[in-house]
Order: C-alpha cells, then sequence, then structure tokens
C-alpha cells in the first residue's frame, strides 16, 4: 500500500516548488525555531538586536545620570548635586556583588564592597590604608549574613535595603547642607553607610577597625573623590 501511495503523488517541478521552501526557510528562521537550516539568525534576528541595544542604552543612561533617592521630592529638582562617576560606579559595582553572593537586595554590605572593587577613589584608597580590603569586607559579610541558597537567582538589579536607601539619602543631604559646589563622592556614600549603625555595612567596618575618629578624619576630604599621586613641578 505504501508503495502504491507514493506512486499516486504529482511530480512538482523544481521551479514551481522554489518560492515556497524559500519563504518556508525565512519564517523558521525569523521565529527562531530551527538552528540546522544553516542560515545565520544574526541576520535574520536584526529586529532583536536593535532591541537588546536599545535596552542596554537606556540601563546605562539610568545609573550614569542619577542613584536611586527615598525622597520622591528630590526627582522634580534640577538643583540637587551630581553623583560623582566614582560613586555611580562603585554603586553599579555594588549591585554586582550583590548578585555574587546571591542576595535578593543590593544592601550596605554590597554598597560597601562596591566602593573597594571600583578601587580609585580617595575613599577606597583610605579604607585600604586601614587595613579593611575586599577579601576581608567579603569574608565578614559571609560570617554575618551566610550565603544565600544556592539555587537562588538574584535580579538584574537587586533593589536596595532600607538602610542602603538611606545610606544613599545620608550622603545627598550632607553635602546639600554642606553648601559645597561639585559632587556627591564615595566619601559621602561610605560615610552614609557608616551612619546605619545598626546595618550590616556599618557592622562590617566597625568589625575590621572603623570607628568615629576616622569617620570624622574621612569627612575632612569627602568632598574630593581623589587624590592627585604627583606634585605640580616649578620652574
Amino acid at each position: 500500500m505504501a508503495a502504491l501511495t507514493l506512486s499516486v503523488l504529482p511530480i512538482i517541478p523544481s521551479q514551481t516548488c522554489k518560492k515556497p521552501i524559500e519563504n518556508s526557510l525565512i519564517l523558521k528562521s525569523e521565529s527562531l525555531s530551527n538552528s540546522f537550516i544553516g542560515t545565520k539568525l544574526s541576520i535574520q534576528s536584526s529586529n532583536f538586536s536593535i532591541l537588546a541595544a536599545k535596552r542596554r542604552s537606556s540601563t546605562v543612561a539610568t545609573v550614569l545620570y542619577s542613584l536611586p533617592t527615598g525622597k520622591q521630592e528630590r526627582n522634580a529638582s534640577e538643583g540637587k548635586p551630581k553623583w560623582s562617576a566614582r560613586a555611580i560606579k562603585s554603586f553599579a559595582m555594588a549591585e554586582l556583588e550583590a548578585r555574587k553572593f546571591k542576595y535578593p537586595n543590593t544592601g550596605t554590605e554590597a554598597l560597601l564592597m562596591g566602593i573597594l572593587v571600583e578601587g580609585t577613589s580617595l575613599a577606597a584608597k583610605f579604607l585600604r590604608e586601614n587595613g579593611i580590603t575586599l577579601f576581608k569586607v567579603r569574608e565578614e559579610t559571609l560570617k554575618l549574613l551566610g550565603k544565600s541558597d544556592m539555587y537562588f537567582f538574584s535580579p538584574e538589579h537587586p533593589p536596595l535595603t532600607e538602610p542602603a536607601q538611606r545610606a544613599l539619602d545620608w550622603a545627598l543631604d550632607e553635602k546639600l547642607k554642606s553648601g559645597e559646589s561639585g559632587e556627591v563622592t564615595t566619601a559621602h556614600l561610605l560615610l552614609g553607610i557608616w551612619s546605619e549603625t545598626e546595618a550590616a555595612g556599618h557592622k562590617i567596618l566597625a568589625a575590621l577597625g572603623f570607628d568615629d575618629e576616622k569617620a570624622k578624619e574621612l569627612a575632612k576630604s569627602m568632598d574630593k573623590d581623589i587624590v592627585l599621586s604627583f606634585k605640580r613641578s616649578e620652574g
């Protein structure tokens, strides 16, 4: 029966079937459902690449120009000081550290690690000079907060804990109170972390030898974000 069935099938000329076959290939490659066709998906999926690029650019813009604030009235304020580039990068690194630890939120401990991962700011230099390194902070974080469930995955941008948000707002408030021009620096951010006495970041700093005296010392230069190591030659 199978041979009889095959013998009555009409033979379709190759020219007439060429177009339908090409159309079917395009549809399949556009739907990204077949990987064995041999066509390059990058050509057919250009729309997806454009959308992905737009998403990345919007995310970068959000990070580059602003950090989250818990005081909504500030969102409409054009006169509020800007965050420095190093502070913004520290915040971005803090989110990554929270994800490495598989924590659901970005806490003050992650903000502290973010400052040290960025590494080039005055605040990071001050911490290292006082024996507070990234390795030690990570170690203390695990002692204090423990490990997350190995099957848990953090969100792409772990939301801030309430203490971490208050630390950011403290930094911005201190800059506004000072009346000084310039940006909100990583030193402001570090002192904001220290101001949250019940939070993990403060406890980790205290365990590693940071105290109010060191906070006062750092506060003297918190409007700076870096100390230049070279001296201007006189001639």
